[in-house]
């Protein structure tokens, strides 16, 4: 089983910044498992965001973020996160995290999914 609690997540000014984290509670070690970040907005589905390999080595970004948002994991800490600067109004939505052993990065299917926070960028 593995459990994700996703924190962090406010309200922020277009063109700031906001730091997402996530804990987990894994089964197996927590570095076996490719960890991700999905979003979802009102109205829309949930869609991939950002991906950390095992290792950290990997990364993995949605065109709409990359060279604004960053992921990175701490392994000793079992945790992940998402840095994101620059933010956008489009960028509001619910964040999720995700956690899949066998698929990098991970997708909509993946089965250990957080609750999510949420992310309101306005002025």
């Amino acid at each position: 089983q593995v459990q994700l609690v996703e924190s962090g997540g406010g309200l922020v000014q277009p063109g700031g910044s906001l730091t997402l984290s996530c804990a987990a509670s894994t089964q197996y070690p927590f570095s076996s498992y490719n960890m991700g970040w999905f979003r979802q907005s009102p109205g829309k589905g949930r869609e991939f965001v950002a991906a950390v390999s095992r290792t950290g080595a990997g990364k993995t970004y949605a065109d709409a973020v990359r060279g604004r948002f960053t992921a990175s994991r701490d392994n000793a800490k079992n945790m992940i996160f998402l840095n994101l600067n620059d933010v956008r109004s489009e960028d509001t939505a619910v964040y999720y995290c995700a956690a899949d052993r066998n698929t990098y990065p991970p997708k909509l299917t993946t089965e250990y999914w957080g609750q999510g926070t949420q992310v309101t960028v306005s002025t």
